[in-house]
This record gives structure tokens, C-alpha cells and sequence, in this order.
């Protein structure tokens, strides 16, 4: 994703307003999604997944804090990326909803009205602020490449398709890499699980990570026998498997 190539959501309700920017927007060159109520915003993150969204605070449906808060508490093995960066429009240039907006989690809080030129630079800002947060969030074990921001891992530069929960897994592996996680642990952290309950959903999910990344015999997703996984980058040791 670059600044020119970047999808855009635009969440406004004001059909004047929302006409007005998505045209120009989209003559800068973005792509542009639209929506004009919070669950109609949500559908499209879960489904189209832009690079940022620039959201009204009153929405006919509920405030636009509402979708900064839902953004923010997703965990990050959904569709939704807690990420995301966002954008405020707002009628209210209050230091308390200013304030308020960037204890939700706002990338940036625009006053109405505003002159279209100073949006446009203020997008184009956050979108390389983002930019090269995901670049240093990259995650490397040997050859074996995580971005988190894009859930996508690639081995040798080869794309390996994971399921949520596998992402989750091996995410959750490589920041950390050759220490052992716990089954109690990964549960927890990935799974949600308070108590221990079977660990046949771990150990499922850890064998088909593990098949997953064995091209050319690598051996990356290893079984700690009694205690849980790690993540190596070399031969496996006799205590893994």
C-alpha cells in the first residue's frame, strides 16, 4: 500500500458532505469506500479492509467513537484490523472531545468546517505514519516473514495462505522467537481460555501450522513434549519435534 494506491473509507452521513469528499478523494487518486451509519462502517472493515477510515463523530445509528472504540478492542485474529488508522470529522472543536477522541485511539481529529486541501495532507500524514509502522512491525525468523498489520506470511518471499487462529498462533510464536510457550499460555493468549481446558485445538492448529511451513523440509513449528511450541530457525533439537 502506498499513499496513491490507498483504500479509503469514508463514513459520513451528510450525503452533500459524502458526495463532496468521495469525489475528490477519488480524483487524488485513492479508492473510496463509503458508508453512512456505524453498522453499515463496520460491515465494510470486516469485509473490504481499507488502509484507513475517516469517520463523522454523529452517525444516525450511534457516535463515531463508538467505531474507534470497536476498532480498537478487536484482537487482531478477526476480519478487523485494531490498527486501522482513523480519522475524526467533527462539528466540535472542544479541547474535551479533542481529548476524548485521542483516549479512543484517534490517528487524527479534523474540525468542521475544514478546507478540503488540509485533509487531503492530513490523510496523506497518517498514511505514512502507518506506512512505516508496518514496516517495522515486520517479524523475520530466518526465512519466514510475518506482517502482522496485513496478516500475511511469506516464506522465501512465497505467500503461505494460514487461517485466522494459525496466524494468531505463529504471530504470537515469532515475537518471541526459540522461547517456549506454554499450552496454558497459547490458550490464553490466543484462544481466549481462562481455565485449561483440551489442548486438541492447539495441538490441531500447531500440525497444520506446522505442515503448512515445511516446504523444503524447514522445520519451524516445533512440539515441546509436556511443556508446549516454539519457533526455531535451524535444525530441531531432541527435545522437539
Amino acid at each position: 500500500m502506498s499513499e496513491e494506491t490507498a483504500t479509503l473509507l469514508l463514513v459520513e452521513d451528510d450525503p452533500l458532505i459524502r458526495t463532496f469528499l468521495a469525489d475528490n478523494l477519488t480524483a487524488d487518486g485513492y479508492d473510496v469506500l463509503v458508508a453512512s451509519t456505524l453498522e453499515e462502517a463496520m460491515r465494510e472493515l470486516e469485509f473490504k479492509r481499507p488502509d484507513l477510515a475517516i469517520v463523522d463523530l454523529k452517525l444516525p445509528d450511534g457516535s463515531g467513537l463508538e467505531l474507534v472504540r470497536r476498532v480498537r478492542a478487536a484482537d487482531g485474529t478477526g476480519r478487523i484490523d485494531p490498527e486501522l488508522p482513523l480519522l475524526m470529522l467533527s462539528g466540535s472543536g472542544t479541547d474535551y472531545d479533542r481529548i476524548r477522541g485521542f483516549e479512543r485511539g484517534l490517528d487524527d481529529y479534523v474540525v468542521k468546517p475544514f478546507a478540503y486541501s488540509e485533509l487531503r495532507l492530513r490523510i496523506a500524514a497518517v498514511l505514512r505514519r502507518s506506512q512505516a509502522r508496518i514496516q517495522r512491525g515486520l517479524l523475520r525468523v530466518g526465512e519466514l516473514e510475518i506482517d502482522p498489520a496485513g496478516r500475511v506470511t511469506r516464506l522465501r518471499g512465497q505467500r503461505v495462505e494460514l487461517a485466522a487462529k494459525e496466524f494468531a498462533l505463529l504471530r504470537t510464536l515469532a515475537s518471541s522467537p526459540t522461547r517456549v510457550f506454554t499450552k496454558e499460555e497459547l490458550l490464553r493468549d490466543v484462544w481466549g481460555f481462562r481455565a485449561r481446558g483440551s489442548t486438541r485445538t492447539l495441538d490441531s492448529h500447531a500440525c497444520r501450522l506446522r505442515s503448512k511451513l515445511r516446504a523444503d523440509g524447514d522445520h519451524f513449528v516445533v512440539n515441546v513434549w509436556g511443556v508446549g511450541y516454539r519457533l526455531v530457525d535451524g535444525p530441531i533439537e531432541s527435545e522437539v519435534t
